[in-house]
């Protein structure tokens, strides 16, 4: 952030090592508040309103916890909320963190040689304003094949459970073996 004093406060509304570590190499200074829903229970066919309705669930669950113990009130500055979500697209099949080594597996040895699309969205709340923005993107990923020794090593650090679809692209890990990334329009 730019020097002197800054007229609102950042809360990010997410566990994310990536979006934390987006802010942090920004220079924002943020709170990290996490929503506690149960993401498993909002269901949408398309990945684009999935996301979107994750995001939307985390932000009123977590703006809804500010208002219940008085902590908006104590704060006299602008709140922005941040909130996101991911979800992995491959074969037609939206797919969230992984829940077992097994499937962890399963999802990184279907993407070795092949692609998947990432979908994700992010909405921005005002707390004073009440004013939400967001949208989403997505992107299709191409991969070279995964050597087994990489998906035993992920799995092993216990990647695959933090990230949609069990593949964290930026880890030193998987990096190699993203071969392209391409925005879809």
């Amino acid at each position: 952030m730019a020097s002197g004093k800054s007229s609102f406060k950042l809360i990010l509304g997410s566990s994310s090592m990536a979006r934390q570590r987006i802010l942090a190499e920004m220079g924002y200074e943020f709170t990290i508040m996490t929503a506690d829903i149960d993401e498993k229970s909002i269901r949408k066919e398309k990945p684009e309103e999935l996301v979107t309705a994750l995001a939307e669930a985390k932000a009123n669950a977590i703006m809804s916890r500010l208002q219940n113990t008085g902590m908006l009130e104590k704060d006299a500055h602008t709140t922005l909320l941040i909130t996101a979500d991911t979800v992995v697209v491959y074969k037609g099949m939206i797919r969230e963190k992984p829940c077992s080594k097994k499937e962890a597996r399963e999802f990184i040895k279907g993407y070795s040689g092949g692609h998947a699309a990432v979908v994700g969205s992010v909405l921005v709340t005002n707390f004073r304003t009440g004013a939400s923005k967001g949208g989403w993107e997505s992107a299709e990923v191409y991969f070279h094949d995964i050597p087994d020794e990489v998906m035993d090593n992920l799995i092993d650090e216990g990647i695959p459970f933090k990230v949609a679809g069990g593949l964290m692209l930026e880890h030193p890990l998987t990096l190699p073996f993203v071969d392209s990334v391409i925005l879809i329009l």
